[in-house]
Order: C-alpha cells, then structure tokens, then sequence
C-alpha cells in the first residue's frame, strides 16, 4: 500500500485554523478507507518572512519536492512569493476552481454546477514590470501558444468526465487585447475542432462577467487566461454562499497543490468562525487527483465521502455563523468528520 506523503504549508492569519480543520476530515479518512497520509507540516508566507526573512524558505521546497502532493492554507501579503513562485517552479499551469451550488447554503439558484480551468502560469501574473519614468509604469503581458493550449485542451478533458451539459466556454477579450487574446482564442478555436462531442462557444470577459450574474446556470467549463480566470470565479463564488465554498487545484503534469480560493482573512484570525468547506472540499480534489494519478479506487471513495459529509453538516447545521448554524470552524470538522463514518460507505 502506497504511502501518500502531503506537504501542508497551514499559512497566515485564519489558514492555521482551516489547516487543522482539514487535518480532522482527513484523520477520519484514514481511518475510514484505510489510506496512509503522512501529512508534514512546512512554513511559509507572512510568517516565515518574519521568523525567517524569507516568504518561502528553501526547506519548504524541498519539504514540497519529497512529497506526493501539497495542500496550503491562505496566505497574507506575501502570497506573490509563495504560491505564484510555487506555481511556475512546479509547472503547475491549469487552475482548477469547481463552484457549485450546495443544499442548505444561501445561493443565487440551486442548479449552478461550473468549474473554471484558469492558465496559472503567465499573462500578466508573470509579475513583469518597471516604471518608465515618475508618470509612467508598464506591465508585460505574456500569453503563449503552448500555455493556451494545453490549457485549453484540459477544459476540454474535464467538460468530457463532467455530467451534464458538456460545454466549454472560452473567456477572454480579443476584440481589445488583438495580439495577446486574440492568440489564446484562436488556439481554444484549433483545440475544440478536437472535441467534435463537446459543445463550444466563446465570450468576452465583461460579457461573461455580466452573464454569471444574470443566467450562472447556462456555464458548464469555463476556460480562460490567468487574471481574468482569478476575478471572474471569486465573482462566481458570491452565487454559491462566498469564497468559503469554493476550492482550489494547481494542477501539474507530475504534481499537484491544492488550496481554498480566498485569502487569509486576518480580522477573522483566532475567531474560529472561518468557513473551513473551502480547504476540505481542496482536501477532497486531492485525493480524487491522487486516486487518478495511482489508479487508487480508496482515494476515489474518500474524496466522495468528504463531499457527502460536507452535504451532511451542511442540511443538518452543523455549521459555522456563515453557513447559518452556531459551531466552530473545528465544531464543523468534527461534524463533517463523524458523518463520514455514520453516515458514507
């Protein structure tokens, strides 16, 4: 039996929280669908660049490089230094984000069920600027034939496994951005003439923007470059109950990072109130990732039976303030916890 090694860097402000939220669910798990997890703890973030000068410490990437896959709780200010470096030093280029409607939780309609594929290693995000001169500063925006198409071709991959409406639709602006979107769009175009089976149409991102909000139940796979992926799915987030719902992958050919979308919350740290759904449903993508990485049926059940006990806490409030209930974020844990040996199999 393989022994599945997971880097856990807990973060900043209300991620350590979170962290140990998601240590519980994933403790039950163990025990449940008898799947070793040796989970090793590594810092960084805001708080090793104050213990330790550095945002992420090179033991921390080596701690990352030993492991089958990493898991990360939000990170402050310092999340340029941490999760984009680990972004491009893994290769990690398609951003997977599911948002999805669940029962119990306050959503704009109860059919939403969409997952955007976010190219996560370019575009503007590649951090490159200068100031000209007092007046005038510059941003270099890079987009590239082989990033979109691999990208695009993952957005079709996964609109194939996905139940349901079996469509892809490519966001960008290529009606401004002619040279930069224009390329991502043409090579979405090349790549779905390879998926005759999957429908496939095109927006304009302030198009898409407007359209989440009014019809959110007609998007299926959302594919699209870097930053316009990052806002348009917290956007999406806010129809399915908040940033608290929603988890995050990076997924790589050979390794994989798996983390909640929002940031670190510091006014809401030591609280204990934080929504801890978004890191274990990470949880969940990750141990559907490990089970198709090592053809591992346990880990496929596991992931499953999280999302179940998610389901479970949330009809029968065991939940935190946000989600309408009066526990704590480890309360919720425990809860979820405990569904998954009563309640899945």
């Amino acid at each position: 039996m393989t022994e599945y090694k997971i880097s856990l860097i807990p973060g900043d402000g209300i991620g350590p929280e979170l962290s140990d939220a998601t240590k519980i669910v994933l403790d039950a798990i163990k025990k449940k669908f008898d799947i070793k997890l040796k989970i090793i703890e590594t810092e960084a973030g805001d708080c090793a660049l104050a213990s330790r000068g550095v945002a992420l410490p090179e033991d921390t990437v080596e701690i990352i490089k030993n492991s089958h896959a990493c898991m990360k709780g939000p990170v402050g200010e310092s999340a340029a230094d941490v999760i984009v470096k680990l972004r491009v030093m893994f290769d990690l280029y398609a951003n997977l984000r599911p948002l999805k409607a669940y029962p119990a939780v306050p959503v704009a309609r109860p059919d939403i069920d969409m997952f955007f594929v976010r190219e996560n290693t370019e575009d503007v995000y590649k951090g490159i600027e200068c100031k000209i001169d007092d007046g005038t500063a510059l941003c270099l925006r890079i987009i590239t034939r082989k990033n979109s198409e691999r990208i695009a071709k993952k957005a079709f991959e996964i609109a194939r496994l996905r139940n349901g409406k079996k469509k892809v639709t490519a966001i960008h602006k290529a009606n401004v951005m002619r040279v930069t979107d224009g390329l991502f769009a043409s090579v979405c175009r090349e790549v779905a003439k390879q998926y005759p089976d999957i429908a496939f149409n095109e927006l304009y991102v302030d198009a898409a923007s407007m359209r989440l909000i009014k019809e959110p139940q007609v998007f299926d796979v959302l594919c699209t470059c870097n930053m316009f992926g990052d806002i348009l799915s917290d956007e999406a987030a806010q129809l399915i109950g908040g940033l608290g719902m929603a988890p995050g992958a990076n997924i790589g050919d050979n390794f994989a990072l798996f983390e909640p979308i929002h940031g670190s919350a510091p006014n809401r740290a030591g609280k204990h109130t934080a929504n801890p759904i978004s890191m274990i449903l990470s949880a969940k993508m990750m141990l559907d990732w490990l089970g198709e990485k090592y053809n591992d049926k346990k880990c496929l059940q596991a992931g499953a039976a999280i999302e179940k006990g998610v389901i479970y806490a949330l009809e029968n409030k065991q939940t935190v303030p946000d989600c309408g209930g009066n526990t704590t974020t480890l309360g919720m844990a425990e809860a979820i916890a405990t569904a998954l040996t009563v309640k899945t199999g």
